[in-house]
């Protein structure tokens, strides 16, 4: 018997860390941004997880205009985009996705359409027909514009939704929003999500003759 059974109408997903493990890349990119500013790299890359880069950068150096952010950015999302070295699906990942193919589901993500093209196709894994990227969306997480609009595009009120994410920034924005949270890997799990899960591996689904998606989470 599974541990948790949650209930809900559509899935809400965040990508790195959550589909795609891109670590390796995250960090080669952010330590060297971070040493190039005089940072340490290590306490940088505390807060670098689920948000936008501008909105990382910002929180970093606070006293900077945010227009060098916003330029900086685009030359960290080409860097990242170029770079897949060590890409790969999360644990689990690849059979989740094809358990809610036919599902109500989105790709919410703080990567632009390009890097969250590249990463998913690394992976291995479909890319949602339905998905929320940075272009998108006109606050980074933690803000819930990203969840909320992808609810709207789905056609689901946020109580119907269940967010499926990694870091802090997204675990709140998914709580600003109204939805249930499932936490997945190391980062989630001194988060206090709705529930926990080490990978994707966890998580099994089922769809209800009403249109209702039933997700069986198993014991660690």
């Amino acid at each position: 018997m599974p541990a948790t059974v949650l209930e809900a109408r559509a899935l809400l997903l965040d990508m790195d860390g959550t589909l795609v493990n891109s670590d390796a890349v995250v960090e080669r990119c952010w330590r060297r941004w971070a040493t190039a500013q005089g940072l340490d790299p290590v306490a940088a890359l505390e807060v670098v997880h689920g948000r936008q880069g501008y909105a990382t950068m910002a929180a970093l150096l606070p006293d900077r205009p945010m227009e060098q952010n916003y330029a900086e950015n685009r030359i960290m999302l080409a860097e990242e985009t170029a770079d897949t070295e060590g890409v790969v699906p999360v644990g689990g990942a690849p059979a989740f996705m094809a358990s809610i193919a036919a599902l109500p589901h989105a790709l919410v993500t703080s990567a632009d359409e390009a890097l969250a093209q590249a990463r998913m196709t690394a992976a291995a894994l479909p890319m949602p027909e339905t998905r929320v990227t940075a272009e998108m969306v006109g606050a980074s997480k933690p803000d819930p514009e990203g969840f909320l609009k992808g609810a709207a595009e789905l056609g689901f009120d946020p109580a119907d939704c269940i967010v499926f994410e990694d870091s802090e920034a997204g675990i709140a924005a998914g709580r600003a929003a109204g939805m249930r949270v499932v936490g997945v890997g190391p980062r989630a799990a001194a988060l206090a999500p709705d529930v926990h899960v080490e990978d994707l591996t966890q998580l099994r689904v089922e769809a209800g003759a009403d249109g209702s998606i039933r997700l069986l989470v198993d014991a660690a």
